[in-house]
Formats: C-alpha cells, sequence, structure tokens
C-alpha cells in the first residue's frame, strides 16, 4: 500500500507548483547570457585602454555624462514603482511611474546622440578612427541598443496601458521586463566607470 500511495502521479495543479517559473528561468538565462556579452566587450575595451597610436584620446574627447547617468538610474527607482503599482492594480498610477521611465530612458538615448554626435562632427572619432574609437562605440553602442529594446517593450506597454487594454493579468511579465530594464541600468554603472572614470 505504502508503495502504491508513493506512485500516485501528481495532479495539474501539483505539477504547476513544483515547476519553476518558465518566464523567470528565460529572464535570469537571458541576463547571463548578456553579462558574458558585456564581460567580453569591457575586457576588450580595457585590454586596448591606451594603445591608440593616434588621437583623439579619452581624456580629450570625452565629458562626464552625469546628467544621461542620473536619469538612467533614477528609471530603475521609477520602474520599480510602476511594477508595484501595477500589482496594486493601480493603473493610474502605474500609467505615471512607466510614463517617467520612458522619459527618462529617451532622455538618456537622447544625451548620448548628442555625445556621439559631438564625438563624430567636431572631434572626428569614428568606429575606424583608431583602437579607442573601436571599443568606445562597440561597448557604449552595444549597451544603448539594449536600452533602445528596453524602451521599445516598456512604450508598448506604456501605449497598451492608455489605450484601456488590461494589463494586471500580465503584471508578472511586465515585472520580468523590470529585471531586463534593471540589468541594463547596472551594466551602464560598469560602462560609466570603465569609460568614463577609468579610461581617462
Amino acid at each position: 500500500m505504502a508503495e502504491a500511495a508513493a506512485t500516485v502521479p501528481l495532479s495539474a495543479s501539483e505539477w504547476d507548483s513544483h515547476l519553476l517559473d518558465r518566464g523567470r528561468v528565460a529572464v535570469v538565462c537571458l541576463i547571463v547570457t548578456e553579462v558574458a556579452i558585456f564581460s567580453i566587450f569591457v575586457t576588450a575595451y580595457i585590454f586596448y585602454m591606451g594603445k591608440s597610436l593616434t588621437g583623439p584620446y579619452p581624456k580629450d574627447v570625452l565629458t562626464l555624462p552625469i546628467w544621461a547617468t542620473v536619469c538612467l538610474l533614477s528609471s530603475s527607482i521609477t520602474v520599480e514603482l510602476a511594477v508595484r503599482g501595477l500589482h496594486a492594480k493601480a493603473m493610474s498610477r502605474f500609467l505615471l511611474w512607466l510614463g517617467v521611465t520612458v522619459l527618462l530612458g529617451a532622455e538618456f538615448l537622447r544625451n548620448t546622440g548628442v555625445e556621439w554626435n559631438k564625438l563624430i562632427n567636431e572631434d572626428h572619432l569614428t568606429i575606424s578612427t583608431n583602437l579607442f574609437g573601436t571599443t568606445y562605440y562597440s561597448l557604449v553602442g552595444l549597451h544603448a541598443s539594449h536600452v533602445v529594446i528596453g524602451l521599445i517593450l516598456l512604450t508598448l506597454f506604456l501605449i497598451l496601458g492608455l489605450t484601456g487594454a488590461s494589463l494586471f493579468p500580465h503584471s508578472r511579465r511586465f515585472e520580468l521586463l523590470s529585471w531586463y530594464w534593471h540589468f541594463v541600468d547596472a551594466v551602464w554603472v560598469v560602462v560609466f566607470t570603465v569609460v568614463y572614470l577609468i579610461g581617462r
């Protein structure tokens, strides 16, 4: 009897409760993969630091992007407030903080565009100018592309919310998206430190 009881299959609900959340596992795996990719680019930047034979050099053209950094890091706070608003089923609060997050992310990208415009048109630094240009645009550009992807997804949630779609059933998905956004912000701390502090 004991053996028979031990072999009774789990019900569907019991089986689901024993499984890991596939969405969470997928996002964690994505983040781990992205950490590996960024590690390669950061390592390359550090390895080639100071090895450019011709200018312009980082100390000549780079300025600290303080405002852009404040905007991006602040967006981690606002996206978390949006997550809490959605969990509390407070749609107006969710939309407010999500809108602020999108604006902060867009402002970060605008500042990146302004910086690149100056570097290319005034300082004549392109990806093919020297080793600094190659590693700088590769690393900062990789990060900017991740900000763009996150911003597109956040904007889609914002548009759906503004059009009256019910987002409460999708609160888990938005929370997973916020994990990605937190990751992008954390990576910027590393990029900022390596490129704009150590690299100068």
